[in-house]
């Protein structure tokens, strides 16, 4: 089974930056597909980014330009690195994992982690 933990929530201003970390255990990583979602209160959770079946990033609309998802694959771990953070980024982040299903992530969102708070003040 994976184990994921998140680490580098925080607080912070308006327009600052932070760096999000996930280090996967448990499973061959490049046997996974990484992505990070986050929810707030009141709120549907949202996929904010991703690596797809080819190992290419994608994104949600609202991070756009200002997120990037990287991986550091000898080290198991996945990143998010958060520029021009807005109080609407505010939420709790959580690393997710797919398993590949005959070649393809399952898109079954089948680990998590604890999650790690960001709140962004104005």
């Amino acid at each position: 089974q994976v184990q994921l933990v998140e680490s580098g929530g925080g607080s912070v201003q308006a327009g600052g930056s932070l760096r999000l970390s996930c280090v996967a255990s448990g499973y061959t990583f490049s046997r996974i597909c990484m992505a990070w979602f986050r929810q707030a209160p009141g709120k549907e959770r949202e996929r904010v980014a991703r690596f797809n079946s080819l190992d290419i990033a994608t994104y949600g609309d609202s991070v756009k330009g200002r997120f990037t998802i990287s991986k550091d694959n000898a080290e198991n771990a996945l990143y998010l690195q958060m520029n021009s953070l807005k109080p609407e980024d505010t939420a709790m982040y959580y690393c997710a994992a797919d398993v590949r299903r005959g070649g393809l992530c399952s898109g079954e969102n089948n680990y998590w982690g604890q999650g790690t708070q960001v709140t962004v003040s104005s």
